[in-house]
């Protein structure tokens, strides 16, 4: 006996039935009428940042395609189609055909940029590796979501990817600051004849001024933001605006903190970690991703095998090795000990 189940989306409830994809996973909604509670003087989306360059860099690169699994909307990639439908690919849910895909199109001349949800693109680990990395082709992997997702709960926080994808040889690791860096770092990766990943977070970005031209950013290049300092701040991603904050308070507290954006988990600017070894008596690593195997391993693997483990000490900041529950981005924050005010008590309880 076969039972064939039909699930549609939102039956009983008329809006979720016209517009599944929305209702999919929605924020504060009228009831009434289904429309969603509008957000006042908010910066753009980290989503819709990307989607609105990868665009722009598609009308200058005719090679350019973009390809998802089942994820249209919520990568950016549906205003693509829309643009672009005979460069756009939707798989369905099979990531691992997603990168799959990508490497034929690869061989086959293309550049090829594949955006999934960090938490989903575990799937298709396997594929990266020898699909992808093992042949050296050019596939870009946007990864969105990547670090605490919120109210989406443990299967979606992008927590692993800086762990899994550093590993890989022949990949390329960016991680944006902002929303304009995010714009460049594409820009960038999609330049390469080599695998690349760029990993950014949910919701909306800093609110930086974005330009409508692109700018390249140096390969395993480091950006110091705040040279001074007795210690120093090593932040990728979200955490750089935290790690400025962080080095506000404790400024305040009469510590003065160097704040240095690592751009890159790989390659690492080793460069300017080992000047700063040799000129701070603490090094802080910085990461919305697991410590294990993250960005602060990388740090501290280099500064081992350098022998420079006697000039400075380090102190890793990241996410706890335990599935982090449900909450706001804030609450999940605090429940890491990644808020401001708490990276800074942490600080100075090791330096004392």
């Amino acid at each position: 006996m076969l039972i064939h189940i039909h699930t549609k989306k939102g039956k009983g409830y008329l809006p979720a039935e016209e517009q599944p994809g929305k209702f999919h996973g929605i924020g504060a909604f009228d009831p009434e009428t289904g429309e969603c509670t509008k957000k006042t003087g908010c910066a753009p989306s980290y989503t819709s940042v990307f989607s609105k360059a990868l665009i722009q860099l598609a009308d200058q690169n005719p090679n350019l395609t973009a390809i998802t699994a089942a994820m249209p909307s919520g990568t950016g990639l549906k205003a693509f189609g829309e643009v672009y439908p005979g460069r756009f690919f939707d798989v369905g849910i099979a990531e691992e055909h997603a990168v799959t895909l990508a490497a034929g199109m690869a061989a086959d001349g293309k550049h090829p940029v594949v955006a999934l949800y960090s938490t989903f693109a575990q799937r298709a680990y396997d594929q990266l590796m020898h699909d992808v990395c093992l042949q050296n082709l050019p596939v870009t992997l946007c990864l969105d979501r990547a670090g605490l997702v919120g109210a989406d709960g443990p299967t979606h926080h992008g927590a692993f990817d800086l762990s899994y994808l550093r590993h890989m040889p022949n990949m390329t690791v960016f991680v944006p600051k902002d929303e304009s860096e995010l714009r460049d770092m594409l820009a960038t990766a999609v330049s390469m004849d080599s695998p690349t990943a760029v990993r950014y977070p949910r919701g909306a970005g800093v609110g930086v001024e974005l330009r409508d031209t692109f700018s390249e950013i140096p390969v395993g290049k480091a950006e110091v933001l705040q040279p001074e300092g007795t210690i120093a701040f090593l932040a990728v991603g979200a955490m750089v605006a935290r790690a400025q904050r962080a080095s506000e308070l404790l400024h305040a507290d009469g510590v003065e903190a160097a704040v240095v954006n690592m751009r890159f988990v790989k390659p690492l600017d080793t460069a300017i970690i080992a000047k700063l070894a040799e000129t701070k008596e603490l090094l802080v690593t910085l990461e919305e991703n697991a410590l294990a195997g993250g960005f602060g391993s990388a740090v501290a693997e280099y500064l081992v095998d350098s022998g420079l483990t006697s000039k400075t000490q380090v102190l890793r900041l990241g996410l706890p090795d335990a599935f982090v529950e449900q909450g706001t981005p804030a609450e999940l924050l605090t429940i890491c000990g990644l808020q401001p005010e708490q990276i800074a008590a942490k600080v100075k309880e090791r330096m004392k």
